[in-house]
């Protein structure tokens, strides 16, 4: 079966949803054979290490992305796919593929955690902003959806919170990650440490994702300054990009607590680099203030690492349920109990923690069980318009 994948952008920077389009496109063992129509600058560099067809209509000059081309792409070219799933929302792709797919041929939307009311807590001109743009458009990309794809139960619910305005069929999919490569673990680990050698033969909790003040950065130095001392040979890793220009000022916070000389900024992880992290690291953290999945949460438990999440975690619930790591508010207290709860934490009970980690990674956050639901509902979909699946698989 053939697939077509609409997304703004396949930067690895760009987070979760590029890494997903990555990672549903690698399965072709099950018959799931994708494309990539995105609006990147075609002389971007990360688009020569893709293993998969790829069509840059970009660049584009706004974060709304977009570009007269990609109707008119979309029209030519539909009819080579068995379905179409639009990436994301609140930027031109979704309304580009409902004015070019609609009554052609089946279309999904994958939310990615993009209807989270957590943006009208935080800013009521976003909201506004936000409200303006959905009734007339954004809400019928969804209305007119096949499906309406979310990761978790809680983040289907939320959803409902974000507009009074909400009306779609929506569909829970299995969500998570690869895993990581079969590769030695020490050579892993190698790779990071040559990125971050300030980290080799320390033990360091590991946060990784962006640095962004919805993620709770300040919350977690704030609150490793307050227990470094009851265990001066723990360190802090902080990898990931700095989108806001923020860790500056996180580092002028770790220095005023004294622990500047703990807390490492290695930027971006790829590769085995982030790999290497993982297997190094003696926990992962994300105190975040939202987070609609976490593939960084998941990718920590492939590799066996207990993780200390924020209840705003969406996947935290059942994490702790499982018992594979701790829970906790996304507030200062919050972040420092989950710290105080790691340090607590018996050697016993942290190699517990960790083989429950794998267990939870293994039948809850593989990635496969993902691209086989969407081979699964595009099945459907097609055989109720009755159209023929004769894409080549």
């Amino acid at each position: 079966m053939k697939i077509l994948h609409i997304i703004g952008t396949l930067s690895p920077e760009a987070g979760g949803p590029s890494q997903a389009v990555r990672m549903i496109l690698s399965y072709r063992d099950i018959g799931y054979n994708g494309e990539v129509v995105t609006l990147d600058d075609p002389a971007a560099p990360f688009l020569k290490t893709l293993n998969f067809p790829v069509y840059p209509l970009g660049p584009v000059s706004s974060t709304y992305a977009y570009s007269p081309k990609l109707v008119p792409w979309i029209r030519e070219n539909c009819s080579k796919y068995d379905g179409v799933i639009v990436h994301g929302l609140w930027q031109y792709c979704g309304r580009a593929a409902w004015h070019a797919v609609t009554d052609k041929m089946p279309y999904m939307v994958f939310t990615h955690g993009m209807l989270d009311p957590y943006f009208k807590r935080a800013s009521r001109l976003k909201h506004l902003k936000k409200w303006l743009y959905w009734a007339p458009f954004e809400y019928r990309v969804l209305r007119d959806a096949y499906r309406v794809l979310f990761t978790s139960v809680a983040e289907k619910q939320l959803a409902e919170e974000s507009f009074w305005l909400h009306r779609w069929n929506p569909h829970v999919v299995p969500y998570g990650v690869s895993g990581p490569p079969q590769r030695d673990v020490k050579a892993l680990e190698e790779a990071f440490f040559a990125i971050c050698p300030q980290v080799r033969g320390q033990r360091f909790l590991l946060y990784l994702s962006r640095i962004h003040k919805k993620k709770g950065c300040d919350l977690l130095i704030e609150a490793f300054g307050k227990v470094a001392d009851r265990d001066p040979g723990l360190h802090l890793v902080m990898a990931g990009p700095d989108q806001q220009n923020w860790a500056e000022e996180l580092r002028q916070m770790a220095k005023s607590s004294g622990i500047a000389d703990r807390v490492h900024w290695p930027g971006m992880l790829t590769g085995d680099a982030k790999w290497g992290a993982f297997y190094a690291s003696e926990a992962f953290i994300l105190p975040s203030h939202q987070e609609n999945f976490g593939i960084a949460v998941a990718e920590a438990l492939s590799c066996g690492r207990p993780v200390l999440l924020s209840d705003q975690v969406n996947i935290a619930a059942d994490i702790a349920q499982d018992g594979a790591g701790f829970m906790e508010p996304d507030t200062a207290e919050g972040t420092l109990r989950l710290l105080e709860r790691w340090l607590s934490a018996t050697p016993a009970a942290r190699a517990t923690i960790a083989e429950r980690g794998i267990e939870t990674f293994r039948r809850r956050y593989d990635m496969r069980e993902n691209a086989k639901t969407i081979l699964r509902l595009f099945e459907a979909a097609n055989r109720e318009a009755g159209r023929t699946i004769s894409a080549a698989s």
